[in-house]
């Protein structure tokens, strides 16, 4: 997490625990950098097409309270 580069110093020298590693995440942020998100464009109907749904899952679905009442 620290400055691996360089001859071992030894443990005593090492920087270690939380804040060395928040300083070390601080640091490399700027090569975290991703891009934005985007929302999904939404499908057309029509392009929708062989969802099966067994019965058995439609029954279990039509049952739960969440789904079929």
């Amino acid at each position: 997490m620290t400055d691996s580069e360089g001859p071992d110093q030894g443990s005593s020298a090492r920087s270690t625990g939380l804040a060395a590693l928040r300083g070390d995440c601080a640091r490399m942020v700027p090569h975290w950098v991703a891009p934005p998100a985007t929302a999904p464009r939404p499908v057309p109907p029509s392009r929708i097409h062989r969802i099966v749904v067994p019965p058995g899952s439609a029954r279990l679905l039509d049952a739960m309270s969440d789904y079929g009442d």
